[in-house]
């Protein structure tokens, strides 16, 4: 059996322990058939049904947990992506050969109810899910243990940003944890609809986030689609307040500027698409400014998208939008999978160039 492993250290971020319960987890290790007799039935993990996809589920408290699952098949080749809780992309299609088992490991955070937190979409299921999906999905081993002092990467934001329960829409926060390896987490509270005021004003959302915060978790703040009628004093004041608050309990403020909308005149997007508001106010600029006055790293998602946006053109564009002929709906605000898998690259690529402490456990 050839293991071909991405487990990872975990460097030295982080120092909030997992609120995992006393569940004896060991019980939640399934073992699979990879190496049966080749006329045997294949086996699947303890707690897993189904074969494409296959789904398992783990019935543990909310926290953050340590998952480790092997890929693979001692007779069939395979194709697998691994999504968990609502519509987290973790690993993407991943081809494994016949008699080849790949494992692979990450840190989950588990909450209910899963998704967004004002139950957009419905509430889930308590406890924690995984779907392998894939043409030929194949999963020998899951492992699911409590995680101890993750470097937890909270997200704060609206519908582009948020965990989608429903494709084709699909936020960049459930697509850039394809990039976080095991020891920092993924725990993303944003939420369809949300200004920078109602976010920090809903008991489910801004204070629910702030009282798991401990010392060194980094909570990136994106606002601005919903902020319309926002004036530029309020936004700057939402902002400062979410920033304050963050550094009081320890935690490491991140300012992202809001993504643009596709919105073209000729070649070129609009004032709109680029965040000046209704009011006449320029979101971004106002977020770059209390960046620097409270100096506090900013990553530029409205310029890096609109470098890939214009680069793209009217046209082609459209693809990392909601097209009617692909998607069924037309949308130049929300993303496709594949759009929002573009725009978490470019936050990804801020990450790094910001040097934040997350970047020592990007895959």
């Amino acid at each position: 059996m050839v293991m071909n492993g991405l487990v990872r250290g975990r460097g030295g971020g982080g120092s909030r322990w997992a609120a995992a319960g006393v569940l004896a987890l060991a019980a939640l290790v399934g073992t699979g058939a990879a190496d049966a007799d080749a006329a045997g039935p294949r086996a699947l993990p303890a707690g897993c049904s189904g074969t494409s996809p296959i789904t398992c589920h783990y019935g543990v408290a909310p926290g953050d947990y340590d998952v480790s699952v092997s890929l693979g098949s001692a007779t069939s080749a395979g194709q697998t992506e691994m999504w968990v809780e609502s519509r987290r992309l973790m690993l993407p299609a991943t081809k494994t050969a016949a008699g080849t088992v790949a494992t692979y490991s990450f840190t989950v955070d588990v909450r209910q109810p899963e998704g967004q937190p004002t139950g957009e979409g419905g509430t889930g299921t308590a406890g924690l899910d995984i779907r392998f999906a894939g043409s030929s999905p194949q999963v020998s081993a899951v492992s699911v243990t409590p995680a101890s002092h993750p470097l937890v990467a909270y997200l704060a934001g609206d519908s582009t940003v948020c965990d989608q329960p429903t494709a084709p829409y699909t936020g960049w926060g459930q697509m850039i944890t394809t990039a976080v390896g095991p020891g920092a987490v993924i725990a993303n509270y944003a939420d369809s609809g949300e200004s920078s005021g109602s976010f920090l004003a809903n008991s489910v959302l801004f204070p629910a986030l702030l009282s798991q915060v401990r010392a060194d978790d980094l909570v990136f703040i994106q606002f601005g689609h919903n902020d319309k009628q926002t004036s530029a004093s309020a936004y700057r004041s939402n902002l400062t307040s979410m920033i304050t608050q963050v550094r009081a309990k320890g935690g490491v403020p991140v300012l992202v500027t809001p993504p643009v909308r596709r919105l073209f005149d000729g070649d070129t997007l609009t004032p709109t698409a680029l965040h000046i508001n209704g009011l006449g106010v320029d979101l971004p600029a106002e977020m770059r400014a209390v960046g620097a006055a409270q100096q506090v790293p900013v990553i530029d998602l409205t310029a890096k998208s609109k470098a890939l946006v214009e680069s793209l053109g009217p046209d082609t564009s459209a693809e990392l939008y909601l097209r009617s002929s692909v998607d069924g709906v037309t949308d130049n605000t929300h993303f496709s999978q594949y759009g929002a898998t573009r725009f978490a690259g470019l936050v990804r690529q801020g990450i790094e160039e910001q040097h934040l402490s997350l970047t020592a456990y990007l895959r």
